[in-house]
C-alpha cells in the first residue's frame, strides 16, 4: 500500500487540461505574498481566487463603523468606470473633467453660502482623495497666513499653534506633528463631548493660527457651535481664523437643520472641508477643501505648472489621481439635486431616531444627539442600570457574530476609561435593515446575559467544591490529630 506523501506527490506531477477554476493546479496553491510569480494565471482564475480571498472581509453594507459610502446606482458605477483611466490632473487632455471639478466646486460654494462679488461667489478650492489631504491644505494655509502675518511685523514666527477638541479626527494630530504646530487641546469631559466655545476662545494667543471647529464629530456625531465661537472671537476683537471640518456634516446640515448657521456665513471661517466619500454619496476617494477668497490661501502654496502643453495651477498634496470620483460627485449633484439630498438625509435622520429610542428602551445611555441636530450616528453605551458584568466589547464581539460591525472603543483622550459604541446610519441603512439590528442587539444582550449567568453558576459550584473540600480537610486533620492524642496516651500507659 502506497504512502499519502507518495500519492500527493503522484498527484501533483500529473498535468491537467481542466479549465474548470478549482481544477486547475492554481486552487491547490496558496496564493502569492512575498514574491512576483514566475508565471501568470488565466484571468477567470485570478479573478476568482481573489474574490475568494476576499470572502472573509465584512460585508460593508453590514458596516455601522464607517461614515463611507457603500451603495451607488448602477449608472453612477458606470461612470466610474468609464472615467478611471482619466488623470485629471492632465488639464489639457481632460478639460471637461476639469470643468466638471470646478462646477461641483461652484455648487460647493453656494451650498456653504460663499460670500459673492460682482455677482460671482469669491470661494473656490480643489478637489483631494478624502477630507484628510483637505485638512493637511487648510492647516498649511492657515500657518503659511500666519507666518507671513508675524514676519510682516518683525514678530517670531517659529511657535505656531492650533486649537481644537481632545476629540478631533486622527487627521489633526497628523497635520500638526508633520506641520510642526502646537496642538492646544479643549479637554472632553464625560458629560461634554465637544468643544466649549468659551474654553477654545480662551486659549487664544498671538501664536495661534486657527481653530477647528468640527460639524459632526467622530466619536458622537454632534456638531460643535461654529457660530458661537465665531461671536466670542468677535466680542473679543480677534480675527483668528476658523476652519470648518465638515467632513461629515457638510453634505447633512444643509439639508435637515437649515437654519443651523456654521459655514461662510460667519466672517472668521475662511476654510472648510468636506468628504464626497461619506454623505456626499459617492465611494471611497473623494474631498473638496474650499477656502472663503483667494486671499486665504497663500501664493507661495500655489504652483503654477507647465504639464503637458497647458498652463495650470496646482495646490493639492497629491498630484495624479482619476477623474472618475469626481465625475461621480457631479452625478450625484445633479441626479439628486437639493430635494433628492434632502429626502435621503431626512430618511437617514429618522432611522437613527429610531434606532435611539428603542437602545433607550434596552436601558442604554445615548450620547449622541438627534432630530437632526447632529449627524444620523447613534453613539451610546451600557448603563450602570443595566446590572451586567460585561461591558462594550462584548456586545460589539455578539453582534460580529450576526455579521454587524458595531465597534467598541473608548471615548477620547481625556475620557478614555468611557467605553462607548457607535453606529453610523448611512444611506443603505434602511429601517428594515435597523429593525434586524434592534433584534440582534436584544438577542445579544440576552445571550451575554445568559452566559454571566451560567458562568456565575460555575463559579458558585467552584466555591462551594472548594469549600466542601476544604471542610472535609479540616475534618480529617482535627480526627487525625485526635486519634493521634489518643494513641499517645494508649503509649504513655504502656
Amino acid at each position: 500500500m502506497g504512502s499519502i506523501e507518495g500519492l500527493s506527490k503522484s498527484l501533483s506531477d500529473r498535468t491537467s487540461d481542466c479549465t474548470y477554476v478549482y481544477g486547475t493546479r492554481f486552487a491547490t496553491m496558496a496564493l502569492p505574498s512575498h514574491q512576483l510569480p514566475d508565471g501568470g494565471m488565466p484571468k477567470e482564475v485570478a479573478y476568482q481566487m481573489i474574490k475568494d480571498d476576499l470572502a472573509l472581509d465584512g460585508q460593508p453594507i453590514l458596516n455601522l463603523a464607517s461614515f463611507v459610502t457603500t451603495y451607488m446606482e448602477d449608472e453612477a458605477l458606470k461612470l466610474l468606470a468609464e472615467s478611471s483611466n482619466k488623470n485629471v490632473i492632465d488639464h489639457e487632455e481632460y478639460p471637461k473633467s476639469v470643468e466638471i471639478e470646478h462646477r461641483c466646486l461652484n455648487i460647493l460654494a453656494d451650498l456653504f453660502h460663499s460670500p459673492v462679488s460682482k455677482g460671482n461667489p469669491t470661494a473656490f478650492g480643489t478637489s483631494c482623495i478624502g477630507s484628510s489631504e483637505a485638512i493637511m491644505l487648510a492647516v498649511l494655509a492657515m500657518k503659511k497666513r500666519w507666518e507671513a502675518n508675524r514676519k510682516s511685523q518683525g514678530k517670531d514666527a517659529s511657535n505656531p499653534n492650533i486649537i481644537m477638541s481632545s476629540g478631533v479626527q486622527v487627521c489633526w494630530e497628523k497635520a500638526a506633528k508633520y506641520f510642526d504646530i502646537a496642538e492646544k487641546l479643549v479637554p472632553c469631559t464625560e458629560t461634554r463631548y465637544v468643544i466649549d466655545p468659551v474654553l477654545a476662545v480662551d486659549m487664544v494667543d498671538e501664536n495661534t493660527i486657527g481653530i477647528c471647529a468640527i460639524l459632526g464629530t467622530t466619536y458622537t456625531g454632534q456638531y460643535e457651535d461654529v457660530q458661537a465661537i465665531s461671536e466670542l472671537l468677535l466680542g473679543k476683537g480677534l480675527d483668528t481664523p476658523i476652519h470648518v471640518d465638515a467632513a461629515s456634516g457638510g453634505f447633512v446640515a444643509p439639508f435637515v437643520n437649515p437654519d443651523l448657521v456654521w459655514d461662510f456665513k460667519l466672517p472668521n471661517v475662511v476654510s472648510i472641508n468636506v468628504s464626497g466619500h461619506k454623505y456626499g454619496l459617492v465611494y471611497p476617494g473623494i474631498g473638496w477643501a474650499l477656502w472663503r477668497s483667494p486671499e486665504y490661501l497663500p501664493e507661495d502654496l500655489v504652483f503654477n505648472i507647465d504639464y503637458l502643453g497647458s498652463e495650470q495651477l496646482n495646490f493639492t498634496m497629491n498630484f495624479s489621481k482619476p477623474a472618475s470620483h469626481i465625475i461621480a460627485q457631479y452625478y450625484q449633484l445633479i441626479r439628486l439635486g437639493r430635494s433628492g439630498y434632502t429626502s435621503i438625509m431626512r430618511n437617514l435622520t429618522k432611522t437613527a431616531d429610531y434606532l435611539t429610542s428603542q437602545l433607550e428602551e434596552m436601558g442604554f445611555i445615548i450620547m449622541s444627539e438627534g432630530n437632526g441636530q447632529g449627524l444620523p450616528v447613534v453613539a451610546f453605551r451600557l448603563s450602570p442600570t443595566q446590572n451586567v458584568i460585561f461591558d462594550e466589547w462584548a456586545l460589539a464581539r455578539k453582534l460580529r457574530e450576526r455579521g454587524w460591525i458595531v465597534p467598541a472603543y473608548t471615548m477620547a483622550a481625556d475620557c478614555t476609561e468611557m467605553g462607548m459604541m457607535r453606529a453610523v446610519v448611512r444611506t443603505d441603512f434602511s429601517m428594515g435593515r435597523c429593525v434586524s439590528l434592534v433584534r440582534d442587539v436584544q438577542d445579544a444582550l440576552g445571550d451575554l446575559a445568559g452566559v454571566e449567568i451560567r458562568n456565575i453558576q460555575r463559579y458558585q459550584a467552584l466555591v462551594q467544591s472548594y469549600v466542601s473540600i476544604s471542610r472535609k480537610k479540616y475534618v480529617d486533620r482535627v480526627s487525625s490529630r485526635i486519634v493521634s492524642q489518643e494513641i499517645g496516651k494508649e503509649i504513655e500507659g504502656i
